[in-house]
């Protein structure tokens, strides 16, 4: 599997985190780990198919993720090549007016919130193109056509980041107490532009955390404590939950983005 990130134009940089474009020779297994941004994917060539359990079945050519509580395992089938748009924390309101939270733990088709018409256009302009930027710029075209110019909310972004700077350990009532806002109003409004509740964002925050720093523990028992678990169980459901596979069965051999 080929990888390659791509950095968006000023314009989109405020609700845009990075264009991924993600190609395989042969055939792939793949396994997606809850992140903390929606994802709107764009298959030009080839067939990604979802695997649940021993069931696998073909996702549309464009697909809308939404935050996910666990991870995803996913085939690539040889000549695959997809064009992924990573959004920001709320970014994804500057397109659309669907609620982000009504995305959770979804994948549906960009036709729920855009034209199939233009999406059949955009996919037939990229199996044309002939190169990276090209197959960019096809797709930024298309989303600043779509920006509506609302900024990102500055609340839901300053609690974003404060959830970050405390690696996920934090107690969202606390949260709610020290920006002078009742919890209720707040995770209304975080789940309505995120796409979880804050609760959920945090504990993506703190496993993500965990795992890239686990190379500097000691073991596995520090790693948890120092993510705030003092309860193994606790954290192994979690774990599981969020990776599908036991931390050290995770550790051993995933391959995961």
């Amino acid at each position: 599997m080929n990888l390659r990130r791509f950095t968006p134009s000023s314009p989109l940089q405020p609700f845009i985190k990075e264009f991924l474009i993600i190609e395989t020779d042969s055939g792939t297994d793949s396994r997606v780990i809850p992140d903390t941004t929606l994802v709107l994917s764009f298959r030009y060539k080839g067939n990604v198919l979802r695997a649940v359990s021993e069931i696998k079945d073909t996702l549309p050519a464009s697909v809308i993720s939404g935050i996910r509580r666990s991870a995803r395992s996913f085939y690539y089938t040889g000549g695959t090549s997809n064009l992924l748009v990573v959004f920001k924390e709320g970014g994804i309101t500057a397109f659309s007016n669907m609620p982000a939270h009504e995305m959770f733990d979804q994948s549906i088709s960009s036709d729920n919130l855009f034209l199939p018409a233009e999406i059949r256009e955009v996919l037939e302009q990229l199996a044309d193109a002939d190169s990276d930027s090209g197959r960019i710029g096809i797709v930024e075209t298309f989303l600043r056509g779509k920006l509506d110019g609302d900024p990102p909310d500055p609340l839901i972004g300053h609690v974003v980041r404060l959830i970050r700077q405390q690696n996920g350990i934090v107690r969202i009532k606390d949260l709610a107490s020290s920006l002078y806002i009742s919890q209720d109003p707040l995770e209304k409004r975080f789940r309505t532009q995120v796409g979880s509740t804050p609760k959920q964002y945090a504990s993506i925050i703190r496993l993500r955390n965990l795992i890239k720093k686990y190379p500097s523990y000691s073991s596995l028992t520090q790693a948890s404590y120092d993510a705030g678990y003092f309860d193994q169980s606790h954290f192994i459901k979690d774990f599981r939950q969020f990776t599908g596979q036991a931390p050290k069965d995770f550790f051993q051999s995933s391959r995961y983005w």
